[in-house]
């Protein structure tokens, strides 16, 4: 009999992995919105109704799975990732009368942000963090959340840390052509990218095979700055080059939200998840990703 998971966060990337995971898994998503849980059967999730903003809506989640997938976001105000507290306290509920079954694994997939600005250097996963932002430090929350929780009930809690995610569906395409600036190539940030389906093969590998209270840095091989990424993009979408500006003066064109992102440099290095979770990436680099995507979307027309 196959195993539970339980998909919290039925995104793109839980409907994207459904196809691999179900071969081994009956599959469980929890969602919010009545009008989704169709396409979830389609993608053979058993719909489970709830929200993570409504804890009484989660008394069902106690006990229904051997494994948790954490997908969802956190919420977007404050420095705490109350969503991730509400779910970690349901899954943790007992009932008066008999004892529950905890899961026996739960994955966190979380953000490289945590990292905050590191200068451009190359970091593994036991560089310290430091969160700048307050998406970041909501992402900080969590994983500290469940990496406590697993050690208090002792279920094995391993996190994914991801970069950037793109796709033949996924790619800045509006934002080349409405001409958003970026920073000059001496000015210009690192940046770290992971495929969406090399994403979903690493999810699997997790399940199998991560380490208790392990983190796991989910990206490709690539070495680029963010310039390079648009430019390339741009090059084989047939798009021109978006504009370059100082960094003095990128306020002026840039919004803020974007402009956060630029002010953050790392490397983050995967030798982890090829040593210790056996992936061997279908997309070790952006150029060949790229490719991909070309062709994907050739094959869909």
């Amino acid at each position: 009999m196959k195993q539970i998971l339980l998909l919290v966060g039925c995104g793109s990337i839980a409907l994207r992995a459904a196809p691999l995971l179900r071969v081994h898994y009956r599959l469980l998503g929890l969602s919010r919105r009545l009008e989704n849980h169709g396409q979830l059967r389609l993608c053979g999730i058993t719909p489970v109704f709830g929200d993570l903003d409504k804890p009484k809506s989660l008394n069902r989640l106690a006990g229904i799975a051997h494994a948790v997938l954490h997908l969802a976001p956190p919420p977007n105000h404050g420095e705490r990732d109350m969503r991730t507290t509400n779910l970690l306290a349901a899954l943790t509920k007992r009932p008066t009368i008999k004892e529950i079954m905890l899961p026996q694994q739960l994955i966190y997939i979380s953000t490289s942000g945590v990292y905050g600005d590191c200068n451009g250097a190359l970091i593994d996963e036991t560089y310290p963090i430091n969160p700048r932002t307050k998406r970041s430090m909501r992402r900080a929350d969590a994983e500290k959340q469940v990496r406590n929780w697993g050690l208090r009930n002792r279920v094995r809690v391993s996190i994914l840390r991801v970069p950037g995610i793109y796709a033949a569906d996924r790619l800045p395409l509006a934002r080349l052509q409405e001409r958003t600036p970026i920073l000059l190539p001496d000015e210009d940030c690192y940046t770290n990218c992971i495929h969406a389906d090399d994403l979903v093969r690493i999810i699997f590998a997790a399940l199998r095979y991560a380490k208790p209270g392990r983190i796991y840095h989910a990206c490709d091989d690539s070495r680029l700055k963010m310039g390079d990424y648009f430019d390339l993009i741009a090059d084989r979408s047939g798009i021109p080059r978006p504009p370059r500006v100082a960094r003095a003066y990128a306020n002026e064109h840039i919004s803020a939200g974007i402009l956060s992102y630029m002010e953050e440099s790392r490397q983050l290095m995967n030798i982890r998840i090829k040593n210790e979770l056996h992936v061997n990436l279908r997309y070790p680099t952006v150029a060949e990703g790229i490719t991909a995507c070309k062709a994907a979307k050739l094959e869909s027309r």
